[in-house]
């Protein structure tokens, strides 16, 4: 019997046939699912991109828990003036944030472990839904190790109060 012949027949492989012919066909009727979050990626030598900011979040903050830890900054040469100019951001900008662990030495802020790498994307086709940027924070900066599964509920939500500002926070200060 082939496999035609198990999906009429009924039972367990027709179940199986059937799963698996539904599987496939998800993954020919949804490819770019698959393919954005793998286009997301630690972009390499960040740290000579121009430094936005520093921002840190201690355990007085409500939002410790979450976003402890000290935040640096950087947007790429794409985005660069843009933030300069207050947006809005052209498609290709990248904004970058490390975050790391961080102690207080004789009342000074000194900057610990790699928590994680955040990233913001802009591509205003691709990620539509998420006003034109996509997202993606890695545990210690390991692209093996992504954390956002759902970027409308795990970032963009945060960032709509943002939208006149492009769904950004970060802001130039001269």
């Amino acid at each position: 019997m082939g496999m035609i012949g198990y999906a009429k027949a009924g039972g367990k492989f027709a179940r199986i046939f059937r799963m698996l012919t539904a599987t496939v066909g998800m993954l020919v009727i949804f490819p770019m699912s698959a393919e954005s979050d793998d286009l997301l990626k630690p972009p390499v030598g960040y740290r000579q991109w121009f430094h936005v900011n520093t921002m840190i979040v201690d355990k007085s903050s409500p939002l410790f828990d979450v976003l402890g830890g000290m935040h640096n900054v950087h947007v790429n040469s794409v985005g660069e003036s843009a933030l300069r100019t207050a947006g809005p951001y052209p498609d290709g900008t990248v904004f970058l944030t490390d975050l790391h662990e961080f102690s207080v030495v004789d009342g000074s802020y000194v900057e610990g472990a790699l928590k994680g790498l955040a990233v913001m994307a802009k591509d205003s086709k691709k990620y539509a839904s998420t006003g034109g940027w996509g997202f993606q924070f890695w545990a210690q900066g390991d692209p093996k190790k992504p954390i956002v599964t759902d970027a409308v509920k795990q970032c963009f939500e945060c960032h709509q109060p943002k939208k006149d500002q492009d769904y950004v926070y970060s802001t130039y200060i001269p």
